[in-house]
């Protein structure tokens, strides 16, 4: 995939600090974010009219182009917020979690959700929901609490974006499918060495740290 400029940067932002949000959360330093590596003078003011600085959409658009690339890896992850992580990073997290070995804990809804992407991968959130039978609004917090583990567990990841309802639809994919290189390498490191090393690269007080060890609490 040809990548441009900015797309290169935003790349090599992620590998460089490896776990960054898209964009910050109500303007704080904390948790890094694209947004605050690329443009650190700049307060983001979320609006979405034609006074807005474009520098927002243009970088939601390139959020789905890098991730598709497979360079990094997109999820809803951090306090259900997109956050992209280096491959690194990301196989620490998976060894940490231990979730590879962690999914007979999952309920049977996210369990049966995982099932159907570990099967075919990547769908858009329409499609998994038609396969799933969980359409329509009186599903949709069935569904959601569904998802939620899945992400917080880094079982699934976002891959891209389709165009088949009003607005763009997330693929969502099973991790052991996409980054099944990934997926393995973290089966051989234990949970107790994956936090070290996430404590060394990511830093000690890391609030994407902080996140993790909350959602293994969680899990276990």
């Amino acid at each position: 995939m040809e990548m441009n400029r900015l797309r290169q940067k935003m790349l090599s932002a992620v590998d460089k600090k490896g776990a960054l949000l898209v964009f910050p959360i109500k303007g704080k330093k904390e948790p890094e974010s694209l947004w605050s590596v690329l443009y650190p003078r700049s307060e983001m003011v979320w609006e979405w009219n034609e006074d807005s600085d474009d520098r927002i959409s243009k970088l939601w658009m390139d959020r789905e182009f890098l991730s598709r690339s497979l360079d990094v890896v997109y999820a809803k992850w951090y306090q259900g917020r997109a956050t992209f992580f280096s491959k690194e990073i990301f196989i620490l997290l998976l060894a940490f979690l231990e979730s590879n070995t962690q999914s007979s804990r999952l309920s049977q809804p996210s369990q049966q959700a995982l099932s159907e992407l570990n099967e075919e991968s990547p769908l858009s959130t329409k499609k998994l929901k038609a396969h799933l039978e969980w359409q329509g609004k009186l599903m949709e917090a069935h569904y959601n609490r569904a998802m939620k583990p899945l992400w917080e567990g880094l079982y699934i990841v976002g891959f891209g974006e389709e165009n088949d309802s009003s607005f763009p639809s997330l693929n969502v994919c099973s991790t052991k499918t996409l980054f099944e290189e990934e997926w393995e390498k973290a089966l051989n490191i234990s949970s107790e060495k994956a936090y070290t090393q996430l404590k060394d690269k990511l830093g000690e007080n890391s609030p994407f740290l902080s996140y993790a060890q909350k959602i293994k609490k969680k899990i276990l």
